[in-house]
C-alpha cells in the first residue's frame, strides 16, 4: 500500500466472516491486507524515530500512536499524559487503563495551564496557549528522558482553517504520524480496531475549557461544575456530549439519537445540574456539535 492510501472507512471489521459470501471474503481479505500494510509503515517509521515520547490523552487517535510506538520499540516507547485542571479525573483514569491494554510505559505530568494569565482569559486562540504548553512540557521531558522524538495523535481529519492548537504542535517540530501518512479518523478507528483496543470507537472529546466560550474566564469552579455535570450524564446513559458552561448557566448537548432520551430526563438532570451550582440549565434541541461552545 502506498504511504498516505487510504483504507475504506465503511470497512471497519478486519477479516471475512465464516460463510461469507465469495465477494465479501476476498474484500476481507483486501482490507485485512491493507490494514497490515498500513501497520507496518507507521511502525516502520516509529522504529525509524525512535525512541519515541508519545502525548498520550488516551483517546482512539493518541491510543494508536501508543499502541503502535510500542510494538515497534517496545520500552523505547513512552506515552505521557498531562495532567492539568482542564483534564478530567475520569479521563486520566482512563487514560491510565488504556495504556496499562497497550502495555507502554506510562507517565503522567502534572502542571498548571490556571497559572497563565492568557490561559485563563480565554482568547480564541486559547488552544494555541493550551497547546503549546503541553507540548513544551513533553518536549523537556523526552530531553530529560532521553528520546530523540515526540510524537502526537493528530489525524489527516484534525487540520481545518481554525485550528491554533496545530499550529502549536507543528512549530514544535513535534511529530504526527498518522498526518504525515494521510490516516483520517475513520481510518485510524478501523486501524485501533484490528491492533485490538477497546478505545476504537471510544466518542471523540476534548479539554474542559472548550466547553466555556471564548472570552468568558476560565475558573476552577467552572471546569470543575463541568466535570461533575459531564460525569452524572454519563451516569445517566448518555454517551456523545458535552455541557457547556455560559455564564452562570449550563447548556446541554447530547448526541441527536439520545435527545429524546434526555428531554425524558429532563426533570432529574436539571435539578441536579442546579445542586451543582449553575444557575440554570437548557437542554440545546440542535444536540451535540464540534464548537458548540462559541455557536449557541
Amino acid at each position: 500500500m502506498e504511504r498516505g492510501a487510504p483504507i475504506a472507512a465503511e470497512e471497519a471489521s478486519p477479516g471475512a466472516l465464516p460463510g461469507a459470501e465469495p465477494g465479501r471474503q476476498q474484500g476481507g481479505r483486501r482490507l485485512e491486507s491493507g490494514i497490515r500494510a498500513r501497520t507496518r509503515a507507521l511502525e516502520q517509521d516509529l522504529a525509524d524515530r525512535g525512541p519515541v515520547l508519545v502525548a498520550f490523552s488516551g483517546g482512539v487517535d493518541s491510543g494508536l500512536v501508543a499502541a503502535l510506538a510500542h510494538r515497534a520499540l517496545g520500552d523505547r516507547s513512552v506515552a505521557v499524559t498531562a495532567a492539568a485542571e482542564t483534564l478530567a479525573g475520569e479521563e486520566l483514569d482512563h487514560a491510565r487503563r488504556l495504556a496499562a491494554e497497550i502495555g507502554i510505559r506510562h507517565v503522567v505530568t502534572v502542571y498548571s495551564e490556571l497559572d497563565d494569565p492568557e490561559f485563563r482569559a480565554n482568547p480564541r486562540h486559547r488552544c494555541y496557549v493550551c497547546q503549546g504548553m503541553r507540548m513544551d512540557r513533553m518536549l523537556e521531558l523526552a530531553r530529560e528522558g532521553g528520546f530523540a522524538s515526540v510524537c502526537d495523535g493528530t489525524n489527516a481529519s484534525d487540520p481545518g482553517p481554525d485550528r491554533p492548537g496545530l499550529r502549536a504542535v507543528g512549530e514544535r517540530g513535534v511529530y504526527s504520524p498518522l498526518l504525515a501518512h494521510g490516516v483520517a479518523k475513520a481510518e485510524a478507528r478501523c486501524l485501533a480496531r484490528a491492533l485490538g483496543l477497546t478505545v476504537w470507537d471510544r466518542p471523540a472529546n476534548a479539554c474542559l475549557s472548550s466547553r466555556i466560550p471564548h472570552g468568558q474566564l476560565v475558573t476552577l469552579p467552572k471546569l470543575r461544575r463541568v466535570e461533575a455535570a459531564e460525569a452524572e450524564l454519563r451516569n445517566r446513559g448518555f454517551r456523545m456530549l458535552r455541557v457547556r458552561h455560559e455564564r452562570s448557566a449550563a447548556r446541554v448537548e447530547v448526541g441527536t439519537a439520545e435527545l429524546s432520551e434526555a428531554e425524558r430526563q429532563w426533570n432529574g438532570i436539571e435539578a441536579r445540574l442546579l445542586e451543582l451550582g449553575f444557575e440554570g440549565a437548557v437542554l440545546d434541541p440542535r444536540g451535540y456539535r464540534t464548537g458548540g461552545a462559541d455557536a449557541a
